[in-house]
């Protein structure tokens, strides 16, 4: 059994992942670190564990050594941290965003500030495993790919791949689990209710992630709150440079996803599901991808949906961590979702 402990796991992210690896048959749930809850049963932050998880949180000074950590800090912290945590064990899996962009320059544009220790940015593999499989299978040091991010590079790889894009826009409407379980103005009820806000129409950080991973430039990208918990759903306006008609991009999707464990083609003709759709992939790991063509410019309409504390998240780091250890990758991963 491979002893795990969490770093940061009274937060929503922290607690999916909590749900999904308690019921790996190879992982044993060693500590789950709070802060401000230390000494209280997991259960009482995460409800939905009661009976199913006897841990209680510890301090992060009492984390003891085991095989791998799961990071889910706040931006920031484990940058400043990573020596301390490199004495804990061997692996690391850090969701946060302080090791997802390889050139340090890129913290100062996105996050303005430098980064703590830019020598060790190329020593974490961007945890995306439908592209950076290979490397996930030696890798000890993982970064988790942000939510945003996730929903738009694995919408336009195949694209990107294949040099058909002249430029692309990107809307991104999302839950308000993104925003975390620490009160603000933005989650007060009266003022999400019923809101659909931008919050952010240009210049969103996740952006340096995605430009780095499609290598390109010519994307522009705005996200949009709305009056949902769990859920992506992103919708990409692809300016093509060749003329492609639809069954083109259906096999250029096949191709690229077609063997993927957690992608999905939509292409129906008709229902209120022939598009992808974030409700029916709350707590799963699944991305779904769907398209269609519009016939009177050169432009193509690549939607994506997925779980933001999952496949966005805690899921993706549990996928990362199966293929690192050289497990089956599916291995607790196999929820496929609720309906209705």
């Amino acid at each position: 059994m491979i002893r795990v402990s969490i770093v940061g796991g009274s937060g929503y992210t922290g607690g999916d992942l909590l749900r999904i690896l308690l019921f790996h048959p190879q992982v044993e749930i060693h500590q789950v670190t709070s802060e401000r809850h230390a000494g209280r049963p997991v259960s009482s932050v995460h409800p939905n564990l009661r009976k199913v998880c006897q841990h209680k949180f510890v301090a992060a000074d009492e984390l003891e050594p085991c095989d791998v950590l799961f990071l889910g800090l706040p931006h920031g912290q484990m940058m400043h941290r990573l020596s301390e945590f490199e004495n804990l064990a061997g692996m690391l899996i850090d969701l946060s965003a302080d090791f997802r962009l390889r050139d340090a320059s890129a913290y100062q544009v996105w996050y303005g500030k430098a980064h703590a220790c830019p020598d060790r940015l190329g020593s974490f593999v961007y945890g995306i495993a439908e592209l950076h499989r290979e490397q996930l299978q030696t890798a000890t040091r993982i970064a988790g790919a942000g939510c945003n991010a996730t929903a738009t590079i694995l919408a336009l790889h195949p694209l990107y791949q294949a040099g058909l894009v002249d430029s692309a826009v990107v809307e991104v409407k999302a839950g308000s689990s993104q925003g975390g379980n620490t009160e603000s103005p933005g989650s007060h009820h009266p003022e999400r209710s019923g809101a659909v806000r931008s919050y952010k129409p240009t210049a969103h950080r996740h952006l340096g992630e995605i430009q780095q991973e499609l290598g390109a430039g010519n994307i522009h990208f705005s996200a949009t709150s709305i009056e949902m918990v769990r859920g992506i759903l992103a919708t990409c306006h692809v300016f093509l440079n060749q003329d492609l008609d639809e069954k083109e991009v259906w096999k250029l999707y096949r191709g690229a996803y077609g063997d993927e464990p957690f992608i999905r083609i939509v292409k129906e003709r008709s229902g209120i599901h022939r598009y992808p759709e974030p409700k029916i992939l709350a707590g799963s790991n699944y991305c779904d991808i769907g398209f269609e063509r519009d016939p009177h410019s050169n432009r193509l309409v690549v939607i994506s949906a997925l779980d933001n504390l999952v496949k966005g998240a805690a899921g993706q780091a549990v996928q990362a961590f199966n293929i690192a250890r050289g497990f089956d990758e599916t291995t607790a991963l196999e929820f496929p979702g609720l309906h209705p």
